[in-house]
């Protein structure tokens, strides 16, 4: 049955609206990725073909789902399969081919995301075979008192973060483990980490950690012996994941987390910084770890760091050149920002990454991720 779909605002809630027989029914969009609802649904279920699935997805027809469950993920997977079967688009320019990469993924995230679901106020799926996804959705969205249509794509990202969230990540460097939660950037590079363990310190004293995450720079440096760490952030729920995890490996007695968009008041004699790594858009929530448009986080670190540290002080900026390999901000660039910020170069710590992508030939970037390197720069008042 073809139904049709609508958006409005209304107290910045969207909305989807849908015929079903002869009753019509409007029920909260939900979209942490900020995509608009399907003008047009179908409603639909196990008789449904990959390939008819595929072609109304990518013509960007909404698959309300009313079959069994484990069948979706199953349709899901077999839409995934046709994606990766089409050719790659790609460039030998850097820049082009990471244009066209981060296309394919919005182009590839939209697809995907037609597949969706109804779910009632409790955070149930009222579908056969479907999983118990409460938890997993109190810890993202919080209580709800309406039911909502969602993709299918973000109840199993909602379902992945809540595993990443009851396991945690292990931290070598901090020998514990971090939790991170829903649309928190998970510290799963380690390389950067471990030059901020092996950084000799300026002071003990005291430190800020600007844009905090997961709270696992202030954990750290609380590790390695930094008697008060004021670690920041502007957005709630990396505070409260930061808060949750300070307070699970008890350093809440030197970890102070404040709201604030990048520095807090004062001065301190180290000021830690790991900005996102790529000046470029993000296209959902979470990639604001990734993605800096305009590098606008990395040029309020620089331009403020001068004011809020003391005479002999160090600002610690983590960062990678991967953005110069993809000849989307140049080495001297950087070098000129720093330079304009008043600041100067004391030394500089590099170090090659050791995730999967790094040699994964098949990866559309690789020429550029194989040369990447991630620096700890040692950065003083000049």
């Amino acid at each position: 049955m073809t139904v049709s779909a609508d958006q409005h605002a209304a107290n910045d809630v969207s909305t989807i609206s849908w015929h079903e027989g002869e009753v019509e029914r409007t029920v909260r969009w939900q979209s942490e990725s900020g995509i608009k609802p399907p003008k047009r649904l179908l409603s639909v279920d196990d008789t449904l073909t990959a390939d008819t699935a595929f072609r109304l997805a990518s013509e960007g027809t909404g698959l309300l789902w009313r079959g069994d469950y484990q069948n979706a993920r199953q349709l899901l997977q077999a839409m995934t399969r046709r994606i990766e079967r089409k050719p790659r688009k790609t460039s030998d320019d850097p820049r082009d081919a990471f244009n066209l990469h981060r296309q394919a993924q919005a182009q590839r995230a939209r697809t995907l995301g037609m597949l969706l679901m109804e779910v009632d106020a409790d955070h149930k799926l009222a579908l056969r075979r479907a999983p118990v996804i409460r938890e997993a959705c109190l810890e993202a969205y919080g209580a709800v008192d309406t039911p909502y249509v969602v993709s299918l794509r973000e109840i199993l990202g909602l379902i992945g973060a809540h595993e990443w969230h009851r396991k945690g990540v292990e931290i070598a460097t901090l020998g514990a483990r971090i939790h991170p939660c829903y649309g928190v950037f998970s510290p799963v590079r380690g390389e950067y980490l471990n030059l901020i363990a092996q950084a000799s310190l300026p002071s003990t004293k005291l430190a800020f950690d600007i844009g905090t995450g997961t709270g696992v720079i202030a954990a750290l440096l609380a590790k390695r012996g930094v008697d008060k760490i004021v670690a920041t952030d502007c957005d709630a729920r990396a505070l409260a994941c930061a808060n949750a995890n300070v307070a699970r490996l008890h350093y809440t007695d030197q970890v102070e987390l404040i709201e604030a968009d990048l520095f807090p008041a004062g001065r301190a004699p180290l000021i830690v910084c790991n900005p996102p790594w790529l000046p470029a858009r993000p296209n959902a929530a979470i990639e604001h770890a990734i993605y800096d448009p305009d590098s606008r986080m990395l040029r309020g670190f620089l331009d403020g760091l001068a004011a809020h540290l003391e005479p002999q002080g160090e600002g610690w900026l983590i960062l990678s050149d991967l953005a110069e390999h993809l000849q989307l901000r140049s080495r001297q660039t950087l070098l000129d920002m720093i330079t304009t910020a008043g600041l100067k170069v004391i030394d500089r710590m590099d170090t090659r990454p050791v995730h999967g992508r790094a040699t994964d030939v098949s990866d559309l970037l690789h020429a550029a991720r194989s040369r990447e390197v991630t620096s700890l720069w040692r950065l003083g008042i000049a």
